[in-house]
């Protein structure tokens, strides 16, 4: 499994309906995408839930390596955003763990996502590593039972060597996002998710990934 996020920061002036009504417009293109876990189409504002920015940054599992690259490079829809904002910068992730909330079988629409991003701490000891995403995966799996949680992913950038953590709730977040001063560990952003395409979102593998 693949996690993906492009991320298309806007003038503060902007009109956010000019992107609402581009996510009405597309999203049945992607709603029974095969290969696609679910993707949550989300909006930050600039001045609500801490956003200093008006951004659009739609965030992907994709269930196909395949058809995560037809998406990106063969036709498959990633060349509308090309076309109307330039070609933004895809993160990418492979995820470790993905688990269903209480509030799966509720349509999460309009919600919330929390995306926290952490670096994995330097450690000389090879098995620092494997205990770290432990307790991670240990932690998500009880924030993933909390009441409003509907689904929650972690995933890996071994690159920056960077840990994402998911949250996409139906309700309120009871994670809070953490001030720029305070987040010497990371950050922490609030989204909100005006439309879900899950296809295959019930065909994700519970728990952990191996």
């Amino acid at each position: 499994m693949l996690a993906k996020q492009y991320e298309i920061t806007l003038p503060a002036d902007y009109d956010l309906d000019v992107i609402r009504r581009r996510i009405k417009a597309g999203a049945p293109i992607l709603d029974d995408r095969p290969g696609l876990g679910f993707k949550a189409w989300l909006l930050r504002e600039r001045g609500a839930d801490g956003s200093p920015v008006n951004q659009y940054a739609p965030f992907y599992v994709w269930r196909s390596d395949g058809a995560a690259a037809e998406f990106l490079v063969g036709g498959g829809g990633f060349a509308n955003i090309v076309r109307d904002f330039g070609r933004p910068a895809v993160q990418h992730w492979t995820v470790l763990a993905h688990f269903s909330g209480p509030a799966r079988r509720t349509d999460p629409v309009p919600g919330t996502a929390v995306r926290r991003l952490t670096a994995v701490p330097t450690d000389p000891d090879p098995l620092a590593l494997t205990a770290h995403v432990d307790r991670e995966v240990e932690q998500l799996r009880e924030l993933a039972r909390r009441p409003g949680v509907h689904t929650a992913v972690l995933a890996l950038e071994p690159t920056r060597w960077e840990l994402l953590r998911f949250t996409l709730w139906s309700a309120a977040p009871e994670e809070q996002p953490r001030q720029p001063q305070q987040a010497a560990d990371g950050s922490t952003a609030v989204f909100r998710v005006p439309h879900l395409s899950a296809p295959e979102l019930s065909a994700l593998p519970e728990g952990r990934a191996w």
